[in-house]
């Protein structure tokens, strides 16, 4: 049964940036204060994975389709146990979700988990800001009676930036556990657990392998402990600036020659390991409709994306690092961001967009095939 999303649709909200820009609506989920970096995505569907999306974490998600909440919420699809976003800012929620797995509505679980949010804003003119200005530190304020402009612009640049944020142990598993392969298993994983999305070691089960999931802590003695055909860095939120610890971790496996496949925060980390910088993003990518070429292939695949740092690396030669020789594997074809390495020299690889691609597309699902391909000859 589902029920109406009015529960705080008349209470005012405010939302401030940190270079003084306001815009003025209606609360939506928790009633209070909030604050975060500012971003936005730009996919139309899937609003219930990005929010539990751990890489999330620490920032407040503007949704550029209009219309947000018109499937409700569900126990299916959530990908880790809560909601990580800081808040959530919508133009024009669904007044009544309409599903057939509907559990309840949005705005019900937001105000359950205590998501501060704000509906009734023009979210265009917001992104078109952003993508001018670059993400920035954000607040949202909700209630009868708020404070001043300027005390609310105050406390937003009180706030710490994102650059410089060590994020992964705040959200990464606190003890290891292990995802069963689905059917017959073929091989061991050790995943390391960055922020990782619950749907990633479930591909990996599809594929018959048993994945033991590893907080962001695990040194490579507790990797090799679960004897390992193959290891993996996951996705994440924060600075990869500021992830030394996993960076030597990796570069232990690396020094092994394990079979080594890494998304998202984990390609960053690949990146740092290999002895390339990483930078912030002006407003970053975050969305499922990003083309991608894959370099290997020449083909072009549609993806999901969240991130908002990248890994500076040559786009047209070969490198030689400390493990062999390296190349930049995948590209955006938007903005020429590296999406992607791979080493040449040994079975490594990782890609900056999400192949698990919950909810969608599933262009980049090969990749995981590409991992065992990796340890099925690493084996032979």
């Amino acid at each position: 049964m589902t029920t109406s999303t009015r529960g705080t649709a008349k209470v005012p909200a405010v939302l401030v940036l940190e270079d003084g820009r306001i815009f003025r609506g209606r609360a939506y989920g928790a009633v209070g204060e909030t604050f975060g970096e500012a971003v936005f995505s730009t996919g139309m569907t899937g609003y219930q994975e990005t929010l539990t999306d751990p890489s999330y974490h620490r920032q407040v998600v503007v949704m550029t389709a209009p219309h947000v909440g018109n499937t409700g919420v569900n126990d299916e699809d959530p990908e880790s146990s809560r909601i990580w976003v800081s808040g959530y800012v919508v133009r024009d929620p669904a007044r009544v979700p309409s599903n057939w797995r509907a559990k309840r509505s949005l705005d019900e679980e937001l105000r359950h988990q205590g998501v501060v949010g704000i509906q009734g804003i023009d979210t265009r003119a917001l992104t078109r800001h952003l993508r001018e200005s670059g993400a920035m530190r954000v607040g949202i304020f909700s209630g009868s009676a708020l404070p001043d402009a300027g005390v609310m612009l105050a406390e937003v640049r009180q706030q710490p930036e994102m650059k410089g944020s060590n994020l992964s142990a705040e959200v990464a598993t606190k003890e290891t556990y292990v995802v069963p392969a689905i059917g017959e298993k073929r091989f061991t994983v050790a995943a390391v657990d960055l922020g990782i999305k619950g749907m990633t070691p479930h591909r990996m089960a599809e594929r018959g392998i048993e994945v033991h999931v590893l907080p962001a802590t695990a040194t490579a003695e507790d990797i090799y402990a679960v004897q390992p055909d193959g290891v993996f860095f996951s996705n994440g939120p924060g600075d990869p600036a500021t992830a030394d610890g996993p960076v030597a971790v990796m570069r232990a496996v690396l020094e092994r020659k394990t079979p080594l496949f890494g998304i998202c925060f984990g390609n960053q980390i690949l990146g740092r390991a290999l002895g390339f910088g990483t930078y912030k993003l002006k407003y970053g990518h975050r969305g499922i409709n990003q083309p991608v070429q894959d370099r290997t292939t020449g083909k072009v695949e549609i993806t999901a994306h969240n991130h908002g740092f990248a890994v500076d690396a040559p786009l047209d030669k070969v490198s030689e690092t400390p493990y062999g020789r390296a190349e930049v594997s995948h590209v955006c074809l938007n903005d020429q961001v590296v999406e992607g390495l791979q080493l040449l020299d040994q079975p490594a690889f990782s890609v900056q967009y999400h192949p698990e691609a919950a909810a969608g597309p599933h262009d980049a699902a090969y990749l995981f095939d590409r991992f065992v391909s990796l340890m099925e000859g690493q084996r032979a």
